[in-house]
């Protein structure tokens, strides 16, 4: 038992740790919000979080005492594609849970969880309300496209087109292949795809079966910017008087093109989340940014998300000091030629990779670093390199802050790099974590910082905004732009996330050709 707490010594049970449970129950209800729990835990484990009151009447749902509860759900409508933006860990994926009918709301009540008559008379007058009962009377079939597709070769075995054909309910396999490029892939092993091809099989999936209800979780991660339009168009396809497609999207623009109206969700991650009322995509996308509901008059974010471009115009004219060159290349792969035109490139400046999968970005970025000889032509200019590989596989056994202090001693406490750096990307909320506990997108947040810690003349940075929300791929943006500016230093950054790169690039180096087979680098 807590020692510590206000309401112990008036005699009032506010904190209990029970022999046979291993976690300690806070009772909300007798809870005054001193704090004292909170700063006596060693391990940051107890938060305290002040509510609205009026957000208790709009439980949808809650896990368990203590844990992390979504207000109120998504509206879907028949007949348009509803989005959904906000942050990781605010409730988008159990907001499609239920809305599939996998996960049954318990209004809060987790301890004596309600039946679907009293489910169906607290949404009564709702839109949900018929939806809730056509789901409950057979009439909506849910398919959901989920959000992690790497762990799809974990649960499903063959080829590809055994799988295609087990669930070709509408047969329009070969044309949905075509649109998806998976043509080529057909006969292989599922376990033999790339993150790219199992997003897009993972769709096509989606769009072959009959349906009532479609969901896609995040549908463009590892697609480049031709794909994710191909994947987009594929999706608007889908759209019916009858049936219903939500989307969970954090490319900004990709959310624009598919979406007909917009769901905002706000909070605390890993507390609470909280829907919006239905916007306009347009609406929904600026409130989002501006981070203010004007409908509610709520804030629920300190400053708004800005990316202009013409930020960079307000610092003092750059002295670029070197200047460097890279010669004609070429680099054979197996059946795969890369051919890379003599370019130039200065400190203080950030060149963007664009180019579609299996283009040669990652390759080129690699002769860069020096891990890959090119076959012909000459060598790159001899450069201390830092690297973050597209890939981000977790090898360290101990917390972030000792993996920091192993390869970045002098950046991760110095101040400035805190303050450009550490603080931006919130490492202090996960400095304490096993790094092999940490998900896609905390992996992501510390392997940037890692590669920005390192002292080096040119940062290669593959996929930064992989696994992350739109929120943290804007922070990450302004990071690896001022940290390039200020440390006069360059930076090669691969990127799809079209909003991202504009905001990055100085300058472009543009592949193109056959993917897979000849490809041309142009600066």
């Amino acid at each position: 038992m807590h020692t510590s707490c206000l309401n112990l010594f008036t005699g009032k049970l506010c904190i209990e740790v029970c022999p046979t449970d291993k976690i300690a129950f806070i009772s909300e209800e007798l809870c005054i919000g001193c704090g004292i729990c909170a700063k006596k835990c060693p391990f940051e484990a107890i938060t305290i979080i002040n509510l609205p009151s009026n957000l208790e009447r709009d439980t949808t749902h809650r896990y368990s005492a203590n844990s992390f509860k979504l207000h109120r759900l998504p509206t879907p409508r028949p007949g348009e594609v509803l989005g959904l933006v906000g942050t990781n860990g605010i409730g988008k994926s159990t907001a499609l849970k239920i809305l599939a009918g996998k996960q049954k709301p318990n209004l809060g009540r987790f301890d004596d969880p309600p039946d679907w008559t009293e489910i169906l008379t607290y949404f009564r007058g709702s839109e949900l309300q018929n939806f809730f009962t056509k789901i409950l009377e057979d009439d909506l079939k849910a398919i959901i496209k989920p959000q992690y597709v790497d762990q799809i070769p974990k649960a499903v075995k063959g080829s590809v087109q055994a799988l295609l054909d087990k669930k070709d309910d509408l047969k329009n396999q070969i044309e949905v292949c075509k649109q998806m490029d998976l043509m080529h892939v057909r006969d292989r092993n599922v376990e033999d795809l790339s993150g790219g091809e199992l997003q897009r099989f993972a769709c096509a999936m989606v769009c072959i079966q009959k349906a009532d209800i479609f969901m896609f979780d995040e549908p463009s991660s590892y697609l480049d910017v031709k794909q994710r339009l191909k994947a987009a168009l594929a999706i608007r396809e889908l759209i019916h008087a009858d049936k219903y497609i939500i989307v969970v999207e954090h490319d900004l623009s990709v959310l624009d093109y598919l979406s007909d109206f917009i769901c905002v969700l706000y909070g605390i991650p890993g507390a609470y989340g909280v829907v919006t009322m239905p916007f306009s995509v347009r609406e929904g996308i600026n409130i989002f940014l501006d981070g203010f509901v004007p409908t509610e008059n709520l804030r629920f974010r300190e400053t708004s998300l800005t990316f202009k471009v013409a930020e960079t115009a307000m610092e003092e004219e750059i002295k670029r000091m070197c200047r460097y060159e890279y010669p004609n290349q070429k680099k054979f792969l197996g059946n795969f030629t890369l051919s890379v035109k003599t370019g130039q490139f200065t400190d203080s400046e950030i060149i963007v990779m664009l180019g579609e999968n299996g283009t040669g970005k990652t390759t080129f970025i690699r002769m860069l670093a020096g891990k890959l000889a090119p076959d012909e032509g000459g060598s790159c200019p001899v450069l201390n390199v830092s690297y973050k590989p597209q890939k981000i596989s977790p090898k360290s056994q101990g917390t972030v802050r000792q993996l920091l202090h192993d390869r970045i001693r002098d950046a991760y406490i110095h101040p400035q790099f805190v303050t450009d750096v550490m603080k931006p990307m919130m490492m202090e909320a996960i400095i304490d974590q096993e790094v092999q506990n940490l998900s896609g997108g905390e992996l992501q947040r510390v392997a940037l910082v890692l590669c920005l810690g390192k002292p080096a003349d040119v940062y290669l940075i593959d996929e930064p905004s992989a696994y992350l929300d739109s929120e943290q791929r804007l922070h990450a943006a302004k990071v690896i732009k001022r940290f390039i500016l200020h440390a006069k230093k360059t930076a090669f950054v691969v990127e799809h996330d079209f909003i991202m790169a504009t905001y990055l690039a100085d300058r472009v180096v543009v592949f193109e050709g056959n993917p897979g087979i000849d490809t041309i680098a142009n600066s």
